[in-house]
């Protein structure tokens, strides 16, 4: 049954289905993608080709199961930023642990346990685990024992609990709800649940392309005015002792302790090439001086996805336009930990966010232990590895924007009949 998880219809009842094309985002959303009602539904492939839910689908899945069996006495805002947690948003996430013995399922990671726990103790009878544990991999049957267990935490032992208490024993049960292991858990909740509600402020705001306010608490955060607010004193001191830098920013009348980053007609803040070029050579002399990866490289790529925007263009975050989760991937992952990594917002300092680029252009350029041809580089970059088109040649069009993009930092080297990472 889990592998024939195609289409929406293969996963959710005709009624849930039906409530998901009543709600107006989703249907707009299914429109505008070449959905219609008289055809299946397709789920939406992530780069390795697993299906997961858009974050349009996931809060209409969560909104319908919260009124539908819950009278609305839950934090829906919790669900979402839980369920981005546990799977990404991907339907057939499963996890196995070894110390427990337990296997998790699907978007908000329930085992087949608590699930058959919340059915015989607490009578949450409306869907079927009981003949079939696999049925923990359907969005709305996930989301229902998830939430159910979200609302027996709430109130532990007959005591209200507070919402820090709630998601950390939802990561590792009620005797580590106060444990220090539970404590990065909920920072990163924080920070995914706070980008959750500034990219719902986006939705309903600013058009697509502004992205001034992205991965930010508040709209109006002034601390996007200034280079030092957004990056350390040492980094800094780089930037000034760069002859470029020096030059162009004494020539704009900067002064130490208060660089104002450029602006464009729309107010937006970017960098300039000669800014983005420097602080590209910082990071790779000082952390990747042994890596097949170029400044020049870096900066073409910076770009393609956010036009040089130090908060990046939606849905890409900041100049490098990496996605909170896979940057804390490399963080935990890969150890790369110069930067802390705590909160979307730290993806928006130009620093952090092409370090941590960098560091998986890097991973990129070796994946499954060979060298990659820097084609495959620029595409495994910007759609995941799992989704390069081989058959891409360098007349392709993403090779060919990206040749473009380096241009402005150097001349593509076309002896070989392509450019080089390194």
């Amino acid at each position: 049954m889990v592998g024939s998880f195609k289409y929406w219809e293969d996963c959710v009842d005709l009624k849930d289905l039906e409530a998901m094309w009543m709600d107006d985002e989703v249907s707009s959303e299914w429109l505008e993608a070449g959905e219609m009602r008289e055809n299946k539904v397709h789920l939406s492939r992530d780069p390795d080709g697993e299906p997961y839910l858009t974050r349009t689908e996931m809060k209409a899945v969560v909104n319908i199961v919260v009124r539908r069996h819950f009278d609305s006495h839950i934090d829906q805002g919790m669900i979402n930023a839980i369920a981005e947690l546990e799977s990404d948003r991907q339907i057939l996430a499963m996890q196995y642990d070894k110390k427990t013995k337990e296997t998790f399922l699907g978007l908000m990671q329930i085992s087949p346990k608590t699930a058959l726990w919340l059915v015989s103790e607490l009578g949450y009878l409306s869907h079927g685990v009981e003949t079939d544990p696999e049925v923990l991999f359907r969005p709305f049957t996930s989301i229902y024992f998830g939430a159910a267990y979200v609302k027996w935490l709430s109130n532990f032992q007959e005591s209200e609990r507070s919402e820090e208490f709630i998601v950390r024993a939802y990561k590792a049960g009620t005797k580590k709800a106060t444990h220090k292991s539970t404590l990065p858990y909920w920072k990163r909740y924080v920070s995914v649940k706070e980008s959750l509600r500034s990219r719902k402020l986006l939705d309903d705001g600013p058009s697509l392309g502004n992205a001034s306010a992205f991965g930010a608490p508040h709209a109006q955060n002034t601390d996007v005015d200034y280079w030092d607010s957004r990056t350390s004193p040492e980094d800094m001191e780089q930037m000034w002792n760069h002859p470029e830098v020096f030059k162009e920013w004494t020539k704009s009348g900067e002064k130490r302790g208060k660089v104002r980053f450029s602006r464009d007609a729309k107010n937006k803040a970017y960098l300039s090439r000669v800014e983005l070029k420097a602080v590209a050579e910082i990071i790779l002399s000082k952390y990747f001086s042994t890596k097949a990866v170029k400044p020049t490289f870096v900066c073409a790529l910076a770009e393609m996805v956010s036009m040089r925007f130090v908060c990046g263009l939606e849905p890409r975050i900041g100049i490098m336009g990496l996605d909170y989760s896979l940057a804390f991937w490399i963080y935990m992952e890969l150890g790369y930990r110069a930067y802390k990594l705590e909160y979307v917002e730290d993806l928006t300092k130009p620093f952090v966010s092409i370090y941590f680029a960098t560091a998986y252009l890097a991973w990129l350029s070796e994946y499954e232990g060979r060298e990659r041809a820097p084609q495959f580089v620029v595409q495994a970059y910007l759609a995941g590895p799992k989704n390069v088109n081989l058959q891409e040649t360098e007349a392709g069009p993403t090779w060919l924007k990206f040749e473009q993009a380096l241009s402005y930092y150097e001349e593509p080297k076309r002896s070989h009949g392509s450019c080089t990472i390194m």
